[in-house]
């Protein structure tokens, strides 16, 4: 069944019809694996994983179980599923063809412990998606906004975390002068930010700013041997934080959209993405945001990358944005409640009819490795809804070792490269030296004034007289008010200008990076 502009995915036989195929010329229009739990979505994604990457297609995909590591090693006649396997592979018409294969992995995990740190830099992210990750108001966004234009026009750099508290810190002491050129800083907006990264920073999200950042390249090899690289992100731990999931993985998809070039309809993709656990990416989503998907989606083929979003329900994904979608692969969908039913029906409405098929009670009907597929076929028509037995993975079903896991990172094309975190002069050093160079000054002028004489320092206090007569109140009582008030005026005033004036001065600027 192997042909060189097609991905065999399974049919075959008379129960299902015709073998079904994802031609390569139209797997950058985009995609849907959808079907309720247990269906069998992750052995359908990995499937397309090893005909992509068998075609020279490098592939990029999330692993939220832990199941698709086993892409890195051959399956085995041990597996308690070689059987099945077997007999699928007989009924589809490739059991002669079928034979156990490894594909070429390259692990990355945000947290850097089941594979190679991926990271981002606070300015590559941008105050959108920032806002999104950090759940901010309208009014915080804002501000956000304003500190991104700030760090802009001063040449501060934003690489990690830190360089963003800093310059919130600096944003809140001048708000007075940048508020009336942007519009209102207010001190509860830049709190509410700060207790955001706070949050953030107890969740491990951390490590998602800093240096090495991404390049994209590395996500594009191809093997000697004409094999693209599978690069699975490690997506189990970070699960826990399912903002910060959906916000990376649109940050890459965004920025594949604005660094690649224009390709038009290529002959196969130059990517492919797969977007596990989509509805996370839209669930309470701003409209802004899901405007920006939507974007990307539309655009982003004409630069040869082929996105597939998996999900459990196609509801979950917006219409606009699902309409997009060419290559279809729906798996069993439940049907036990009115909304389940309203759900399934609308899904049996957007595949192409078959005479010969009732997709609704299909869909319904599949068992667990079976679909309803529909793929574009030439002049990018959809094909007609067909029940499909998907074919058996070549690569192992399951999780791999530890060990295995650290084989695989140890020969990978990139090891080393991300390993060692560095810590470049940006925002937060540059703004630290300003600060300590205001508190030095200050201290300069201080050493300066208990050196002068005493008459000047006398003079500077506000203490000499300035010759003025003062007139005899009508009433004593009003002149002794008089008289204390004054005094009082001068003490502060003394005060302020000298020396525990300066020192207030100094521990305010100092201050601010106390504990860095």
């Amino acid at each position: 069944m192997h042909r060189s502009d097609q991905i065999f995915v399974g049919g075959g036989g008379a129960e299902y019809g015709e073998g079904q195929f994802v031609r390569l010329d139209y797997a950058n229009r985009h995609g849907l694996i959808a079907g309720a739990t247990g269906t069998g979505k992750t052995v359908t994604l990995q499937i397309l994983a090893e005909g992509f990457s068998k075609m020279g297609v490098p592939v990029f995909l999330s692993d939220v179980k832990g199941d698709l590591s086993g892409l890195s090693r051959a399956g085995s006649a041990a597996h308690k599923l070689h059987g099945t396997f077997l007999e699928r592979a007989e009924k589809i018409g490739v059991v002669d063809s079928y034979a156990y294969e490894a594909f070429p992995v390259t692990f990355w995990d945000m947290f850097g412990k089941d594979g190679h740190p991926v990271r981002t830099t606070v300015a590559e992210m941008g105050p959108l998606l920032l806002s999104r990750l950090f759940e901010l108001t309208e009014a915080q966004e804002g501000v956000l906004n304003i500190a991104f234009r700030v760090a802009d026009e001063q040449g501060l750099a934003l690489f990690d975390l830190k360089d963003l508290q800093a310059l919130l810190v600096w944003l809140g002491e001048a708000r007075k002068d940048l508020s009336l050129r942007y519009g209102n800083i207010s001190v509860a907006s830049i709190g509410a930010i700060q207790r955001r990264l706070l949050v953030h920073e107890n969740q491990g999200g951390t490590e998602l700013f800093g240096e090495p950042a991404l390049e994209l390249e590395d996500l594009f090899h191809v093997t000697p041997e004409g094999y693209g690289q599978i690069n699975i992100l490690s997506a189990n731990k970070l699960m826990a934080s399912p903002r910060l999931y959906a916000t990376f993985l649109l940050w890459l998809l965004s920025e594949l959209f604005e660094s690649l070039p224009e390709v038009g309809d290529p002959d196969k993709p130059k990517l492919v993405f797969f977007f596990d656990e989509a509805h996370l990416l839209f669930d309470d989503a701003p409209k802004a945001l899901v405007d920006k998907v939507e974007q990307v989606a539309r655009l982003i083929r004409s630069k040869g990358v082929g996105v597939y979003f998996c999900t459990q329900n196609p509801d979950d994904v917006p219409e606009d944005i699902l309409g997009q979608l060419g290559n279809r692969i729906q798996h069993a969908l439940r049907a036990y409640t009115a909304r389940d039913r309203k759900a399934l029906k609308l899904a049996a409405q957007t595949y192409r009819d078959n005479p010969d098929l009732d997709i609704e009670t299909a869909i319904r009907e599949v068992g667990v490795g079976e679909a309803i597929t529909s793929f574009l076929q030439r002049k990018g028509i959809p094909g007609m809804a067909q029940r499909t037995l998907i074919r058996p993975p070549s690569s192992q079903l399951g999780p791999v070792s530890p060990m295995e896991r650290a084989e695989t990172l140890a020969s990978s094309p990139v090891s080393g490269k991300y390993d060692t975190r560095l810590d470049r002069k940006s925002a937060y050093e540059v703004l630290k030296a300003r600060a300590e160079k205001a508190a030095a000054e200050a201290e300069a002028a201080e050493a300066a004034e208990e050196e002068a004489p005493a008459l000047e320092r006398e003079y500077r206090a506000a203490r000499r007289y300035s010759g003025t007569r003062v007139t005899r109140s009508t009433s004593r009582r009003s002149a002794r008010e008089q008289d204390f008030g004054t005094a009082m005026t001068e003490m502060v005033m003394k005060e302020l200008t000298g020396t525990t004036g300066r020192r207030m001065v100094r521990g305010i600027l100092g201050g601010l990076f106390k504990g860095r």
